[in-house]
Order: structure tokens, then sequence, then C-alpha cells
């Protein structure tokens, strides 16, 4: 008899659900809910939701006054002036490539350059560390004020220490438009170098020592072993480096609204945007067209370093 109520209890006990416990509590998963949807709502409203805008308005022709009633769809025609019809955008092209070439082929060889002489543990590194990086703290409107006055025809350090051309005339470095692009680009390149420093400094040290001292025994010298062994080694902070440039390259902006609103040699892509949707001619459709074409170059590289990271993880 005690043996059939024990088998009956087993099995009552067998059909009966377990409870499921949980490591948090109701206001623990609120919290984390809250965590996750505030910043998933400000990206969508901020990020998505004006570029999918961005896109619809390119097709369309409105200079933000009256409602959208005033809005009247015109296809292809913001694309088509654009690339045929409007005169700044392909200097502008240009500009944005150039400015990329310098950042890429000078400052970030020479960021790395201050990186791997840092990485030697010199009497003070941390110093030169901190004033290499400064500028990167810095806003780029800050930065746009600083060089400014560096090249002030008459009152900046630049002249005073060059003096005056053979004509007796001082150097007008931001108002001259064979100069002025370059020199907006030595006040980049100075911001960037520090932040490339940091990016490949904090790679050199990831790097295995017997890299280096398996190279040393087979008698490579510094400059070889670090081509040949440790510069292959920051392939993964190449890419970084890489995409990071490009995209420092085509958002420029605030150096050059700053100093003369991107006009007179100084058009880059995302000034024209800004002065066709907010300057006097509130152009809202082509501004945006002009808009997604800089969104679409700049997906590219992004596009690259995923499809990248996505392989190594999948090797």
């Amino acid at each position: 008899m005690a043996d059939r109520a024990a088998e009956i209890a087993g099995a009552a006990g067998a059909t009966r659900p377990r409870r499921r416990y949980s490591l948090l509590t109701r206001q623990d998963k609120l919290v984390l809910a809250l965590l996750i949807a505030i910043p998933a709502f400000v990206h969508v409203a901020l990020v998505w939701l004006p570029t999918i805008a961005s896109v619809l308005l390119s097709f369309t022709q409105w200079n933000g006054i009256g409602g959208l009633d005033k809005l009247q769809v015109v296809g292809t025609k913001n694309y088509q002036t654009l690339f045929s019809t409007y005169p700044p955008f392909w200097p502008a092209v240009l500009h944005n490539f150039v400015w990329l070439a310098c950042l890429l082929f000078i400052a970030t060889p020479l960021g790395m350059f201050f990186a791997v002489l840092l990485d030697r543990e010199l009497r003070g590194s941390r110093i030169y560390q901190s004033a290499l990086f400064l500028p990167v703290v810095l806003s780029l409107a800050i930065v746009g004020f600083i060089w400014q006055l560096q090249y002030a025809p008459e009152q900046g350090f630049i002249n005073n220490v060059l003096g005056t051309t053979r004509q007796d005339n001082l150097i007008d470095w931001l108002g001259n438009r064979n100069l002025n692009l370059w020199a907006v680009i030595v006040a980049a390149s100075w911001r960037h170098v520090g932040y490339i420093m940091v990016l490949y400094l904090a790679g050199l040290k990831s790097v295995d020592p017997a890299l280096r001292e398996a190279a040393a025994i087979d008698g490579a010298t510094e400059t070889q072993a670090f081509f040949r062994v440790v510069f292959p080694a920051l392939r993964p902070i190449n890419i970084v480096i890489l995409v990071v440039t490009i995209i420092e390259a085509l958002r420029a902006f605030d150096l050059v609204y700053i100093i003369n609103r991107g006009l007179n040699g100084l058009e880059l892509l995302s000034v024209l945007v800004t002065n066709n949707i907010v300057g006097e001619a509130q152009r809202i459709g082509f501004g945006s067209a002009i808009a997604v074409v800089l969104l679409l170059i700049s997906v590219g590289p992004i596009i690259v370093y995923l499809q990248r990271a996505m392989r190594e993880q999948a090797s």
C-alpha cells in the first residue's frame, strides 16, 4: 500500500510543471528594456529616419517653406543636374579625394612613425603622447580657429617666421584659392596624426614580443623586422585605420566652414549639402541628392571592412 502511494505521488510530481527561476527580477528586466529601447529609439530617430527622408527627398523639389503640399516629385532630375550642370560638384569631389590622399599617405604614416618611436618606452613618452594626442581632444571648430590665427597674413606665426615674398608681399594662406586647401589639410593632418598614433600604439602593445626576438635572431634589422614581421601582424589595425581615414576625409566639414563657409577653393561635398539645404538657396531636394551621393561613397569602405571582419571570424 505504501509503495502504491509513493508511485502515485511520483507520477503526480512527474506531470507537475517545473517552476522556472530567473536571476533577474521584474525591475531588472524593466531597466534592461529601457537601456536597450532608449538608445535604439534615439538611433532610429536621429540616424535612420533622416537617412531615409534624405533618400526620398532627393527625388523631389522643395524649398522647405509652405508645407509638404509644395513638394514636387521630379524623379532623377536632381541627380542629372548634379552630375552635369552643377559647377561646384566635381571640384568638391576632387577636393575630398585630395583630402583623403593627404591623410592616407602623409598623416597616417607620420602617426605610425610616432607610434613606433613611443613604443620604445622613451623617457618622457607619456608627455609626448599627451602632446600629440591633445589636438584630437579639441573640436574641429577650435582647431579651425587656432589655425586661422597661425595663417593670419600680418599677425600670424607662419608669416612672421617665413617673412615676405620676393614682391614684398605677405602670403594669404586662406584667401588664395591655390593655397587654402593645402593649408587646411595641414590643419586636419595635425589633428589626424595624434589619432593614428594612438591606434597604432595600442596595436604595437598587443604584438607578441617573441616575433621581434625571432626576427632579431635571424639577423633582421629593426626596419626589416617592423615591415616584414610587425606590420603584417597589425593587419586588423590597418583595416580599421583605413576605414577611419576614409570616413574622416569624407565627413570633413568643420575646418573649411569655419574659415570661409567652404567657398573660394574649399568646396567639399559636406559643405555643398549644408549650403543647399540651410543656405540661401534652400534647395532641400537638391541638397539631399548630394547627401545621398556622399552616403553611397561612405558606405563602400564600411561594407568592405564588415566583409573582411566576417571572413576573419568565419575562419
